[in-house]
């Protein structure tokens, strides 16, 4: 990966469907979120995903979600996305996602993944998986991001899945509410965490574990830059401008749409670079 040459780092983007289509949550759930963010094409293979991405002279974090405790749905194999960014490692930044519910189990494979498949950090969706990210459930797995020098990136705030299914699909919002994340950030003091997306309806908690504790950043994913709130901006252009990062939530929302109205935000000429690569490049320690 040539990252003079990269145009912007993309650090959130979801592998919703594998080698043999089989898609990373269940229909129902695949059905909500793309009636919520009005998704042309939901299901992008990982060589679509790489053509996307090097067309336009950028890299991107990759990863799935594994819900397989929550919801009984066989997660994407982490592997074959480890094995996508070998094959084609000036695009991809291959996450692994393993469930908090397989315990120490789940941390010798995260280590492994690490160690042997060169996979860069974990992601979490607490509401999801059904966990809080300080109920130390998912403990055992931080532990190994934080000795093996990896970041962990959550999901924080609302959720487009589940949304409008009777009870939410049974996801529960409050727990990804990103001041649980302070606790984790007590706790793990040298680990790199990111918080994903304007964490609605809990911007302002998420803006003051992020200038409180070092390592938390915070990814812009998810969300249009032209519905971002106020505080968000003022922040970015501020005390955050270098723990803010670009991210998509592709293929949700692609980063043709996110850039264009990312263009027309008030953001300082010194800052922008910032956002789009250069703080990737040390929060992902690339």
């Amino acid at each position: 990966m040539n990252l003079d040459t990269l145009e912007a780092i993309d650090v959130h983007a979801h592998v919703e469907v594998d080698a043999h289509g089989h898609e990373s949550l269940p229909d129902a759930y695949i059905e909500a979120s793309s009636k919520y963010f009005g998704a042309e094409h939901r299901a992008p293979t990982i060589a679509e995903t790489v053509a996307y991405y090097r067309e336009r002279r950028m890299a991107v974090v990759v990863f799935t979600v594994d819900t397989e405790a929550a919801t009984g749905h066989s997660a994407i194999s982490n592997e074959e996305i480890a094995d996508a960014a070998a094959e084609h490692p000036d695009v991809l930044i291959p996450f692994a996602s393993v469930d908090p519910a397989k315990g120490h189990a789940g941390a010798r494979t995260l280590r492994e993944l690490v160690e042997r498949r060169g996979v860069r950090g974990i992601k979490f969706h607490p509401s999801l998986q059904g966990f809080a990210p300080n109920d130390r459930s998912a403990y055992p797995l931080l532990e190994v991001a934080q000795e093996l020098g990896v970041p962990a990136l959550f999901h924080t705030g609302q959720t487009g899945i589940g949304a409008g299914m009777p009870g939410g699909g049974g996801i529960r919002l409050s727990l990804s509410n990103p001041m649980l994340l302070d606790d984790v950030a007590v706790d793990f003091p040298e680990l790199t965490i990111i918080m994903a997306h304007p964490s609605f309806p809990w911007q302002d908690e998420a803006l003051a574990v992020a200038t409180h504790k070092p390592k938390v950043y915070i990814d812009l994913s998810g969300w249009s830059p032209k519905y971002f709130p106020p505080q968000l901006i003022r922040y970015a252009n501020t005390l955050l401008q270098d723990k803010v990062l670009f991210g998509s939530d592709y293929p949700l929302i692609t980063p043709d749409r996110w850039l264009a109205d990312f263009a027309k935000l008030e953001i300082k000429d010194h800052v922008r670079p910032k956002i789009l690569k250069q703080n990737a490049i040390r929060a992902l320690g690339l």
